[in-house]
């Protein structure tokens, strides 16, 4: 199977071309500070590398968050977009897995707790744990003040891992070549109705329904 990978949750995207499993090409690239969308120019330069063509697609993986909501919307259109014009299933992964599965070198066995930048002085967490044949979710992705993540780790007697944290990863679309081996896959979307999971309202949106008080839109 082809497979492309896309990931944009943080300030650092990423994509990766997996053939059978194996990663067999990789870009990242900045979403934040530049003058032009960097995203989609790492796509087909990772693509052409790899010697596959857009319409070779065979399966698209697309970080699904919790995360930034302009970069996050960014890679959700790139990856829907190519799924429609290769008829290839989406399938939409958590971007904290994309943390755990994508560090290089490998993470040894144990449990981790993954965490990104939420904004408001929160961040957003969820433990893993990490075997040689697996790495599982334990629960779900939990809002936890950054004060407070330090004990949320001792907590769950877990380390911390994430692109503000000491050991420093980034969610990485390259794990995604952990599906259908350490992790099962998970069901393909419905393209005329998936959105990411940003995780909370935008900057944006919530400085409006302050100043307007109610909510933007029905939820």
């Amino acid at each position: 199977m082809r497979t492309l990978a896309i990931e944009a949750s943080t300030y650092s995207g990423s994509v990766a071309v997996i053939r059978d499993g194996e990663v067999v090409c990789e870009r990242e690239t900045a979403m934040r500070g530049e003058r032009e969308e960097r995203l989609m120019p790492a796509v087909a330069d990772a693509l052409k590398d790899a010697g596959l063509r857009p319409s070779e697609i065979e399966r698209v993986v697309c970080g699904a968050g919790p995360g930034s909501f302009t970069s996050l919307r960014i890679a959700g259109a790139i990856a829907k977009g190519l799924a429609l014009s290769a008829a290839a299933p989406l399938h939409p992964v958590s971007s904290l897995f994309l943390v755990v599965a994508g560090a290089r070198p490998p993470l040894s066995p144990g449990r981790y707790v993954a965490a990104s930048d939420a904004m408001r002085g929160d961040v957003f967490a969820a433990v893993f744990s990490v075997m040689d044949a697996a790495i599982v979710e334990e629960g779900t992705v939990t809002l936890v003040p950054k004060a407070d993540l330090p004990a949320f780790a001792r907590q769950h007697a877990a380390h911390l891992v994430g692109p503000n944290e000491t050991a420093a990863l980034h969610p990485h679309a390259r794990g995604a070549a952990a599906l259908g081996t350490l992790a099962p896959w998970p069901a393909a979307a419905d393209l005329a109705s998936w959105e990411p999971d940003y995780g909370r309202l935008a900057e944006a949106q919530v400085r409006w329904e302050a100043t307007h008080g109610r909510a933007l839109t029905p939820r």
